[in-house]
C-alpha cells in the first residue's frame, strides 16, 4: 500500500487588494480587517481623476481629433508618440 504526502503551498508573495467601499461601510470594514493578524492595512491617497474629469478630458480629446481631422488642427503621428515611451 502506498501513502501520498499533500503538500500544501505556501504563499510567499504579497497579494495587494483595492476595494470599492460604500462610504458609510468604510469605517467599519477598515476596523474589521484591522484585527486580523495576517492583513496589513495601508491606505494610500489616489491622485487618481474624478469622474467628471476625465468625461472632461475624453470630450476634450474628442474635440482635438475633429480639428485634426477637418485640418485645423495637427495631428502627431503614432510613431513620434511611441518612440518617447
Amino acid at each position: 500500500m502506498s501513502t501520498q504526502t499533500l503538500s500544501r503551498q505556501k504563499y510567499t508573495q504579497q497579494r495587494v487588494v483595492v476595494l470599492n467601499v460604500a462610504p458609510r461601510k468604510y469605517d467599519f470594514l477598515m476596523e474589521l480587517l484591522g484585527s486580523f493578524d495576517f492583513v496589513k492595512v495601508t491606505e494610500e491617497e489616489t491622485d487618481g481623476d474624478s469622474r467628471e474629469e476625465i468625461i472632461a478630458k475624453l470630450q476634450g480629446a474628442a474635440r482635438d481629433i475633429k480639428l485634426i481631422n477637418a485640418g485645423k488642427l495637427k495631428g502627431r503621428p503614432a510613431r513620434e508618440l511611441l518612440k518617447e515611451l
